[in-house]
């Protein structure tokens, strides 16, 4: 076995496991990364995995494996940049056990992100969301099931898998209603809820019956929904919603998109950007600049008070006859 191998295994077991405590999705979206960066090597090196040298991963097979996920597999930016950044965070760990290779990893280091255009967030107008909240067929339990997580997460904003991972005994509906959730970096935050979503999730606890450690929004068989389960019928209710409101038919609906739209709703009720970052469970206030960047409103209402005050424009009017005579030429 290679110095590659116990490197690697270490970095799972020891850094991500033990000492940072990363979450199951992390630790699956790392291993993801090294499985095709190893097996990407072993076609250039003509090595199996478990024979790779340090000194294979060097600066240049990791700029050329970055290229082919782009180009070949057909990742964005931000995906080579997740890739990317996994990699770094390994190398990072090596550097403290193999300072033989201080140049080497020094150069895997150095290798920048990309840059890319961030696109203006989409979200949900109001009509939209009582399209979307209609289209669930409600005389059905899955039907009131969809009902209740789009009320949900179009109130709340939570992410999608703060969604899929709430239990029944996070939802609290006595005075002060709010869900508890556990976000990113296991931050755990309590994101109110309106009269209206109460109703709805009482009338759907009544119907779930579930303990309370069960899931909250649950397939047919009681277990929790997957992301993909949560996309798929996000996308299904909104090309139904589609018939009753056009502007649908031409805006891609995705769990995320409803996140935005209740980071929307908030500023245009005037919320600061802070509690907005706040109510996201964001790292930073400086995430919730793209809904500032979003909403032509307030920038209409920033160029309202900029307007000069009504006057009358003056005529120029040539000081000479021969300069009058040029200006009607």
């Amino acid at each position: 076995m290679s110095a590659l191998a116990p490197s690697l295994q270490a970095f799972f077991s020891e850094r991500l496991i033990n000492e940072k405590g990363a979450s199951p999705h992390t630790i699956a979206a790392y291993r993801d990364t090294f499985r095709l960066l190893l097996g990407f090597a072993q076609q250039h090196a003509g090595k199996p995995p478990c024979k790779l040298e340090i000194e294979d991963l060097d600066a240049t097979l990791i700029a050329a494996f970055l290229d082919h996920l782009e180009h070949d597999r057909g990742n964005s930016p931000r995906t080579r940049n997740a890739r990317l950044a996994a990699i770094h965070s390994m190398f990072r760990y090596a550097a403290l056990r193999h300072p033989e290779h201080a140049a080497l990893i020094s150069r895997v280091l150095a290798l920048p992100a990309k840059r890319f255009e961030r696109a203006i967030v989409s979200y949900l107008t109001p009509e939209e969301i009582d399209a979307l909240l209609a289209a669930p067929d409600r005389t059905r339990w899955i039907g009131r099931r969809d009902h209740a997580l789009l009320s949900l997460a179009i109130q709340t904003g939570l992410r999608v898998t703060e969604l899929t991972s709430l239990r029944c005994q996070d939802v609290h509906l006595d005075t002060g209603a709010h869900v508890q959730v556990t976000g990113k970096g296991r931050k755990q935050r309590a994101t109110p809820l309106t009269s209206q979503t109460v109703a709805v999730l009482r009338g759907w606890l009544k119907e779930r019956e579930g303990d309370a450690e069960q899931p909250l929004l649950a397939t047919s068989r009681g277990r929790a929904l997957s992301r993909d389960a949560v996309a798929l019928l996000v996308s299904k209710h909104a090309k139904t919603a589609s018939h009753h409101c056009a502007t649908l038919r031409n805006k891609t609906t995705s769990p995320h998109v409803l996140r935005h739209t209740a980071a929307m709703n908030l500023l245009h009720a005037g919320v600061d950007s802070t509690v907005i970052a706040l109510w996201l469970g964001h790292e930073s206030v400086e995430a919730t600049q793209i809904y500032l960047h979003a909403d032509m409103t307030i920038k209409e209402q920033a160029l309202a008070r900029t307007t000069p005050p009504n006057s009358t424009p003056g005529r120029y009017r040539p000081p000479d006859t021969l300069l009058a005579f040029l200006e009607h030429l």
